[in-house]
C-alpha cells in the first residue's frame, strides 16, 4: 500500500472509530489529518484532503485547538493560518482524558452528589435510591481518580520512568 493510500484509510478509519467514542466524525478526520502531516496545514490542505467545506474545518479545527490538541503555528511568508497536531500520543491520551473529565465525568458526580444528599424523604424507596447513588458515586469517583493518575503520570518519578517505558 502506497503511504498516500495509508494515510486515507488511517483518516476515515480513524473518523469512523471517533462516533463511537461520540466524537464528531469530521472533528476525528481533521484531527488524524493534521497527526499524519509531517508540515503544518492551512484550511485550504484540509479542505481539499478531506473535501470539506471552510465552515467544517474552521468549526472543527476551533475544537479541536479548545481540546487543547491542535495549535496554530505561524509559517514564515505566509499570510494564512496553518495548524498543527501534537505527535506525542501520550500527551494527547492526557489531553483528551483531561477534557473528557471535565466535561462528562465531573459533572455527572457533581449531580450523582447532589441526587444522593438532597433527597430528603425517609422511606425504603428513598434509601434505596440514596444507596444506589452512593454506590454510583463510588465507583465512579474511582474511575475519576484513576484517570487524574493516568494524567498525572509523568509528575511522579517512578510512574513517569514506567511511562516511557510504555511509549517505547
Amino acid at each position: 500500500m502506497e503511504l498516500e493510500a495509508a494515510k486515507l484509510k488511517y483518516i476515515q478509519t480513524w473518523g469512523s472509530l471517533a462516533t463511537s467514542w461520540g466524537i464528531n466524525k469530521t472533528m476525528a478526520q481533521v484531527h488524524a489529518l493534521l497527526l499524519v502531516s509531517v508540515d503544518p496545514m492551512s484550511a485550504d490542505e484540509i479542505m481539499e484532503t478531506l473535501k470539506i467545506s471552510r465552515g467544517n474545518v474552521n468549526m472543527n479545527v476551533r475544537a479541536l485547538i479548545d481540546w487543547g490538541i491542535v495549535r496554530k503555528e505561524f509559517v514564515v511568508g505566509e499570510r494564512k493560518e496553518f495548524f498543527v497536531a501534537d505527535k506525542d500520543i501520550w500527551e494527547l491520551f492526557k489531553q483528551v482524558t483531561k477534557e473528557r473529565k471535565k466535561r462528562e465525568i465531573e459533572p455527572v458526580l457533581k449531580v450523582l452528589d447532589e441526587l444522593q444528599n438532597d433527597v430528603t424523604e425517609d422511606s425504603n424507596e428513598a434509601e434505596v435510591f440514596r444507596k444506589l447513588m452512593n454506590d454510583i458515586l463510588s465507583v465512579t469517583g474511582m474511575f475519576n481518580g484513576l484517570l487524574d493518575k493516568a494524567i498525572k503520570a509523568d509528575e511522579h518519578w517512578l510512574l513517569s520512568n514506567f511511562t516511557k517505558l510504555l511509549k517505547k
